[in-house]
């Protein structure tokens, strides 16, 4: 047990500590594994020397875990853990879920809703003059003025609501070290400025360097939609390290301040974060943690993602540059895996954001960063685009060719029009042939194209193009393996006709989808902005957003018009659509006209 922080007082004092550096805060398990950002920011700070307390899922109804080991000589690390909580308590039909694969066994209710700002709330609480630090992706998403789905309404940033001290938004293995050590050099949280990553609270704007931007007033974009869709615009364009300025966001009486995000990780700062001493698994407190299962025999190659989907936060997250781990580095870990009394030899992913992403999209990204106004691959590719799978290629054949392996599968993502825009079939057929897991799961997403342009994906015909590629190579090597295909209802631009338009190509290719994701409006994504304002950010366009229960109710149901229970919403839609020449008994109809067919009877 040693080996993992302490999470008791008796194991902080088993190690001769007094008191800790820093006490982290978490609404997720203590899981020690890389997958996790409390694990690589709690082993930083202890691979820098500094003495650190893992508090998980601690007891909000009271101060007492938040006084298990007193307070911390610089301060508490606070986080909702790996997924929001709001995502990780509600359905986008706002329903309690009755599971939590971050909780021990899988049970719901070990963590509060806003997590981040009730736990510091509560050590403010217990410690009125302790410095408190909030991160993570609930943090960071929330950095500044965002739409909140649950509340319906336009939320201060997370900082203000939680009272904390300093805010640190996207990756923060390099900003976690920098407050470190000015913390412990002396310097009180309130003069920690400077610092790339981070939101701070400041009365006097005369203390900001020159060369901020001015963002509309919470005030304003609370009470205006356009305003806030501008607001978010110039945010959106303000996400990367090299081009990115300090914006402020004006308050009654105050001012919260964004500096630019953190440089992307070289790749030897990214091979030291996956080297320090993990235990690969949950504490041994807990019988099982069910979230593990997904990264327990998977690698981590990448971060960052130039794909830049309009409902994908990562943008805002981990930003568009690409970091990469060598492949030294990832043999390493392999090996490491290949110990686990529970490996069977299969390396189920190896990938991050998009599996197929493995150096920056152009060369001008390491001087120049990524383009504010332009996307990489949408539209269409851009003519700087470098398209080259072979370093990717290369570190899948040395993987497979591990002693104690025998297959390694790509889970994670392939981004078709990457693969598509590639002369060089040579990785296609290798993935076809050696990494596919009996089915191959992409994400087109929808299939009209009027949706996919707010989505920022790629048009209708390309993925077409992929389908039939997909096949013929299989066809070609004998394999039976099936393509997968994942879609969204509801999205932004996303209306009835649109919706059938989807429907009438599943009826097409014969394929009924098992599960159906609406569109989530999760803070810190160009889809959420449109979907609360009605308009899009980029050009100020208005978009058509599907908003009644009924209407999401349809659009979804027309995706599984083959199930009988969905026969009401599907008929409805189509009259509403005036598509009547889809109820019938030819191949082109969804459905039977009522009285032909029987439908399950309503429950009262």
């Amino acid at each position: 047990m040693s080996d993992f922080l302490p999470t008791t007082k008796e194991e902080m004092l088993a190690r001769g500590w007094e008191q800790p550096d820093f006490v982290y805060i978490s609404g997720d398990a203590y899981v020690d594994h890389p997958s996790f950002g409390a694990a690589i920011i709690t082993r930083t700070l202890e691979s820098r020397g500094f003495k650190v307390c893992f508090l998980a899922q601690p007891d909000w109804h009271s101060l007492e875990d938040f006084k298990r080991f007193g307070k911390p000589r610089l301060g508490f690390l606070i986080s909702s853990g790996n997924i929001d909580s709001m995502v990780n308590h509600y359905s986008v039909s706002k329903k309690r879920r009755k599971k939590d694969s971050y909780s021990p066994n899988g049970e719901a209710g070990h963590r509060p809703d806003r997590a981040v700002i009730v736990y510091s709330q509560k050590v403010r609480e217990a410690y009125k003059d302790a410095t408190i630090l909030i991160g993570g992706i609930e943090a960071s998403l929330r950095r500044l003025s965002h739409y909140d789905y649950w509340d319906d309404k336009v939320r201060k940033s997370i900082l203000v609501d939680a009272n904390a001290d300093l805010l640190m938004y996207g990756m923060g293995e390099n900003s976690i070290v920098e407050i470190a050590e000015a913390l412990d050099a002396g310097i009180d949280a309130q003069y920690l400025t400077y610092l790339d990553g981070t939101v701070f609270k400041i009365k006097d704007l005369s203390l900001l360097p020159e060369g901020y931007i001015m963002l509309p007033s919470f005030e304003d974009v609370s009470s205006d939609k356009v305003t806030y869709a501008k607001s978010f615009g110039i945010q959106y364009r303000h996400t990367d390290h090299f081009n990115a300025k300090t914006l402020v966001e004006p308050y009654e009486g105050f001012y919260i301040v964004q500096n630019r995000p953190n440089r992307p990780l070289t790749q030897i700062e990214f091979d030291d974060t996956y080297a320090l001493p993990y235990q690969r698994t949950y504490h041994p407190m807990y019988d099982y943690i069910p979230a593990i299962e997904e990264v327990r025999f998977s690698l981590i190659s990448n971060r960052g993602c130039f794909g830049a989907c309009n409902f994908c936060a990562l943008n805002f997250h981990q930003g568009r540059i690409i970091q990469t781990r060598s492949h030294e580095s990832l043999i390493q870990e392999a090996k490491t895996m290949i110990q686990d009394p529970d490996f069977k030899g299969y390396i189920h992913d190896v990938g991050g954001p998009t599996a197929n992403f493995r150096s920056p999209s152009c060369e001008k990204q390491a001087e120049h960063g990524a383009c504010p106004t332009k996307q990489c691959l949408w539209p269409k590719a851009c003519q700087n685009l470098k398209i080259d799978h072979s370093d990717y290629l290369s570190l899948l054949k040395k993987l497979r060719n591990l002693d104690g392996v025998k297959k390694v599968f790509v889970r994670s993502g392939i981004r078709y029009d990457y693969l598509m825009y590639d002369k060089d079939d040579t990785f296609f057929k290798e993935l076809v042939k050696n990494h596919i897991s009996g089915q191959l799961k992409v994400a087109p997403e929808h299939i009209s194209d009027q949706v996919l342009d707010k989505m920022g994906k790629p048009r209708r015909q390309l993925y077409e193009k992929f389908v039939d590629k997909y096949e013929h190579l299989n066809k070609e090597m004998g394999k039976n393996q099936y393509l997968v295909p994942y879609l969204m209802s509801s999205h932004p631009g996303s209306d009835l006709n649109s919706a059938i338009e989807l429907a009438e190509y599943l009826r097409d290719i014969h394929h009924t989808p098992e599960q159906v994701q609406d569109f989530y409006p999760t803070p810190g994504t160009l889809s959420t902005a449109m979907y609360y304002t009605g308009i899009d950010p980029r050009d100020m366009s208005l978009v058509y957003v599907a908003k009644t229960p009924q209407e999401k109710a349809m659009q979804r149901a027309l995706m599984q018009y083959r199930n009988p229970k969905n026969y009401h919403l599907v008929y409805e839609a189509l009259m509403t659509a005036k598509r009547q020449d889809l109820i019938g008994f030819d191949k082109k109809s969804l459905i039977r006209p009522k009285g032909q067919f029987r439908p399950p009877k309503r429950r009262s």
